[in-house]
């Protein structure tokens, strides 16, 4: 039996699916829906963590690929490059970190190409044998490289589509079984839309937007050969936003979001056993289905019925504002139900733009105590080309 020095990390590893906050304290009737690589459900800029962690409406910038890919040929900038620096639950660990680095190119007034990298690692950690000894020390890693194409398909509406690959390595090989233990991996994609319509209000410029996205589709992902393979957190996004030009100097933006993920709810299992020595269903539905199958049916397999399944959709909205395009203050709040992870938090954060150049910062405030989700920042610098 591997003890370890940090296990806690691992624990992480498998809950950070949003799930972090009902660590450490009781949730009645929980059912919390987990998945593997939940690290990609983690907002990885500042913009979006100041804006209670949305991004599938609002206007497109150098990270929108992980929110909605068909945001880019709507982008004022020819080209933009960003990398954003998350340390991440603090309060549990001190080397648990997130790093981003994602941009895109206009090719031409109607296509876009654009790319990320996401590097997730879980800190330290060190293997003891059932006696305490010493093993080795490891630091478990997980990234994901995603590659994305968009096009405008009218004047006001746009069409993308990103394809990635996602490996998870959270124990080096290292195994005390005979089982070997392998490195996860997975295939994934994302499809977007984006609807943009620019309009005036009493002469003032003003514009609405409509998102709709669905991430990481993808193959489960195990970590050896007889293990249960798990589902990649497949996420659907949908969102409206509203911005207006105040005057010269004055703008400002609100956007709302809804999202849900595309995966099976764990059923209700009884003590007893069938004859293939499986726990019985007493209700739900059985979640070894295939991922095709598990995209239509997460909309009603929960439970709980309906009204479980609306506590499954998480909401939140955001507001930027902008002083002469130099300047900006940023605030948003996220919701989630206690039953599915209980994640409640108000954000902040602000921006400066100089030239080319930009610096955002984004700060959370979890609404509750105890949460490891506390004084949560993010950091982000960001270089935009118009010509």
């Amino acid at each position: 039996m591997i003890r370890t020095y940090l296990s806690l990390c691992i624990l992480i590893g498998f809950t950070l699916s949003g799930k972090a906050q009902i660590i450490g304290q009781e949730t009645e009737n929980a059912n919390v829906i987990t998945t593997a690589v939940p690290f990609l459900t983690i907002s990885s800029d500042s913009r979006s963590g100041a804006m209670g962690d949305i991004g599938v409406a609002t206007s497109a910038d150098a990270n929108s690929l992980k929110y909605n890919v068909a945001k880019y040929p709507f982008a004022k900038e020819k080209f933009a490059f960003g990398v954003s620096y998350t340390p991440w639950l603090k309060k549990l660990a001190s080397d648990i970190n997130l790093l981003n680095v994602s941009g895109f190119y206009n090719v031409s007034p109607k296509q876009s190409i654009s790319g990320s990298l996401t590097y997730f690692s879980l800190g330290g950690i060190e293997f003891l044998d059932e006696g305490a000894n010493y093993i080795t020390d490891y630091t478990p890693n997980e990234f994901a490289i995603k590659l994305g194409y968009s096009r405008l398909l009218t004047d006001n509406l746009s069409l993308g589509i990103a394809l990635g690959y996602i490996y998870s390595n959270l124990t080096g090989g290292y195994s005390n079984s005979s089982s070997a233990v392998n490195a996860g991996q997975a295939a994934a994609a994302n499809i977007g839309l984006f609807y943009h319509k620019p309009f005036e209000i009493e002469k003032k410029k003003a514009f609405y937007d409509l998102g709709f996205s669905i991430s990481d589709i993808g193959n489960k992902m195990s970590y050896s050969s007889g293990a249960e393979k798990s589902f990649l957190p497949t996420t659907m996004r949908l969102g409206a936003g509203f911005g207006i030009d105040i005057d010269d100097y004055n703008s400002i933006a609100a956007s709302v979001e809804f999202s849900k993920l595309l995966v099976p709810t764990p059923p209700i299992y009884s003590d007893s056993l069938d004859a293939n020595n499986d726990h019985i269903i007493l209700s739900g539905k059985d979640p070894n289905i295939s991922v095709g199958t598990a995209l239509f049916r997460s909309f009603y397999d929960a439970p709980g019925g309906s009204s479980e399944e609306f506590k499954e959709v998480m909401w939140a909205f955001g507001l930027e504002y902008w002083y002469a395009k130099q300047f900006a203050l940023r605030g948003g709040y996220f919701h989630e139900s206690a039953m599915k992870g209980n994640r409640k938090f108000f954000s902040l954060g602000l921006g400066i733009k100089y030239q080319m150049i930009g610096i955002d910062f984004s700060y959370l405030i979890p609404n509750g105590s105890n949460s490891p989700l506390a004084n949560t920042m993010r950091f982000t610098i960001y270089v935009d080309l118009n010509n």
